[in-house]
């Protein structure tokens, strides 16, 4: 039996990792949830779980959970501390790192540092904090499985115990990442100016929420990981291919020097990596169906055109300045995607204001969790200049 803490309950991760436990109680059960403000659907799933713990965002939102859940055998708490709190719980031996953004960082590292089994959906971590992360892993003899589906299918196209080891002794060549391209991959590009947060978030293959679904659309989503795979796998990001696959059936490849490539297939359905990541060495059932390659009948790969998604251009660039530049990049992006959402401005306006903030933004050593963080908060600070200047 193994204990979970499932950080981000309520979103897309939370919800595929919930479906997955229910069909195995047997084997997991859960300590702790942890959710934003919904309260309603927290409600629902404590019930459901009954975990020894729930933690909300702010002390408003556990206010009304603890009430609606008065006389239950869960205790609420609310806020980083409360997050970290049950991240690092002797109790937990598995934590699920499924918040999006910069705020699943602290929690994340809590894990890490309690020396936990982390199951990483959570890719900021890693953007922000790469270094000091991986050396915390090694630190506390903390286990680092991937959820998202491209870094969980490179996890399986590789020999075993090659997080954070490098892939010189495997003999591999090249690391494939494959994206979709979003809802805009055949939209002329002019016409880009002019896509809505609703169209932004209609991605073709992939049930996710907004913010997800945003960077999909730009590419930063694909940025991004091309940063996280750097760190889990030891690699420059010269070694890291990106192409577009509109099926999303292969979820990434790994090229060998003997002219082998393995590649990682199945539906698109984030039930799988994590089904792989929380039974990991063994297999168990998802509930997701299975491939039928007769019905998919072809796959399709061609070049990603930074023409389109300069925001891969802009990813390259921070990883190439190292430090603290992956951390400005990603708070630049959350603040300008948050304002697209909003309707402030516009899609092209993304790219551009994280272009600007690495530009003005300076690039320090990321020698300590402060640093990083400070080099977050400067940065958004930056960013919403920037978007003072856009409107």
């Amino acid at each position: 039996m193994r204990r979970l803490t499932l950080l981000g309950a309520t979103g897309s991760i939370g919800a595929s990792t919930l479906d997955i436990v229910r069909r195995h109680r047997a084997r997991y059960s859960i300590h702790a949830l942890t959710a934003d403000t919904r309260v309603e659907a927290m409600h629902d799933l404590c019930r459901e779980f009954e975990p020894a713990f729930a933690v909300m965002r702010d002390a408003p939102s556990a206010g009304r959970l603890a009430d609606s859940l008065a006389g239950g055998p869960t205790r609420v708490l609310d806020g980083e501390s409360g997050l970290c709190e049950v991240a690092a719980a002797a109790e937990v031996d598995t934590v699920v790192a499924g918040i999006v953004g910069a705020g699943g960082l602290l929690p994340t590292l809590a894990a890490v540092s309690a020396g936990k089994r982390v199951l990483l959906a959570n890719k900021e971590a890693l953007v922000m904090a790469g270094e000091l992360f991986m050396r915390e892993l090694s630190r506390h003899g903390a286990e680092l499985l991937p959820l998202d589906s491209e870094h969980n299918a490179i996890f399986q196209c590789l020999p075993p115990a090659t997080i954070g080891q490098g892939i010189d002794a495997a003999g591999v060549e090249r690391i494939i990442l494959t994206g979709s391209g979003g809802p805009f991959r055949d939209l002329e590009i002019d016409a880009l100016e002019d896509v809505t947060p609703a169209q932004a978030c209609n991605h073709p293959n992939w049930d996710m929420g907004p913010k997800i679904s945003v960077d999909s659309a730009t590419m930063m989503n694909k940025g991004l990981e091309m940063i996280e795979a750097c760190w889990l796998f030891a690699v420059d990001q010269s070694v890291i291919d990106i192409v577009l696959h509109r099926q999303s059936i292969v979820h990434s490849m790994v090229a060998y020097r003997d002219g082998s490539v393995i590649a990682q297939l199945g539906n698109p359905d984030m039930r799988t990596p994590i089904a792989n990541a929380l039974a990991w060495p063994e297999r168990i059932e998802s509930g997701v169906e299975p491939l039928d390659l007769l019905r998919v009948g072809s796959l399709d790969f061609m070049p990603a055109d930074e023409r389109r998604y300069p925001c891969l251009a802009l990813a390259r660039e921070a990883w190439h300045q190292g430090g603290t530049a992956p951390a400005i990049l990603n708070a630049a992006n959350e603040v300008a995607v948050a304002a697209f959402l909003d309707g402030r401005i516009r899609f092209t306006d993304i790219a551009r204001v994280i272009e600007a903030v690495i530009e003005q933004g300076r690039s320090e050593p990321a020698a300590s969790l402060d640093a990083i963080l400070d080099a977050d908060d400067k940065a958004r600070k930056l960013a919403r200049e920037q978007l003072s200047e856009q409107v």
